[in-house]
């Protein structure tokens, strides 16, 4: 069973003029970027339970369209022998989001995924959301999952064209992402353990954030 939830209506993205930009290789980073500082990511943040520090890596799309994280060691589970801290895990991750001198961006999708396997009774809540550092505005999301559910999981959110937070041109804040994984035993048999994740081992399992672009005044 696959359910996606999309928000609100998608948004047109304005790439103006990264189609001139110079090639820069896509490789993975954790921790400081490899790409050039006009035009890269760089994780320079960690906090919460479902991300230690090195467990999270992120990866900027060749379009510079988008970017990915993705977790090592992200996995909430609770009945059978889960301690009671298992749970919840959630994390806050801090980005530098290098861009080209003179444009600004704002995050106008995010796609989370994940695997989940909940016994009949129990029921997953996943929370998202992002938001500029010094700032409260952002976008936010919640959804639950009830068992029973065997299967990987993804959740759409949209930020419509009117309700997006564009990076203030002149400043570099961190963007904030946060993410959260709850397992509720309910109803459950307390014997049977029920789990959910989204920290992918071969890299499959990603968070893609996707970027609008606009040229500063």
């Amino acid at each position: 069973m696959h359910k996606e939830i999309a928000l609100s209506a998608a948004v047109a993205a304005a790439a103006l003029a990264l189609a001139a930009a110079p090639a820069v290789a896509s490789a993975p980073v954790n921790g400081r970027s490899g790409f050039p500082p006009d035009m890269g990511i760089e994780i320079v943040a960690w906090n919460g339970s479902g991300c230690p520090k090195g467990t999270a890596a992120g990866q900027l799309s060749g379009d510079r369209e988008a970017f990915t994280i993705t977790y090592s060691e992200y996995r909430a589970q609770t009945s059978g022998d889960s301690k009671p801290t298992d749970m919840r895990k959630n994390c806050q991750l801090g980005l530098k989001v290098y861009v080209p001198q003179g444009f600004t961006y704002a995050v106008r999708q995010v796609d989370y995924r994940g695997s989940a396997y909940l016994e009949k009774g129990a029921s997953l809540v996943q929370k998202g959301g992002f938001y500029f550092e010094g700032s409260t505005d952002g976008g936010a999301v919640t959804h639950t999952w009830p068992g029973d559910f065997d299967d990987n999981w993804q959740l759409t959110q949209t930020i419509p064209v009117d309700q997006l937070v564009w990076r203030k041109c002149g400043e570099q804040p961190n963007l904030n992402i946060n993410t959260e994984l709850r397992v509720v035993k309910g109803t459950s048999d307390s014997r049977k353990v029920s789990w959910a994740s989204m920290d992918s081992s071969d890299g499959s399992i990603k968070q893609t954030y996707h970027l609008s672009w606009k040229a500063c005044p």
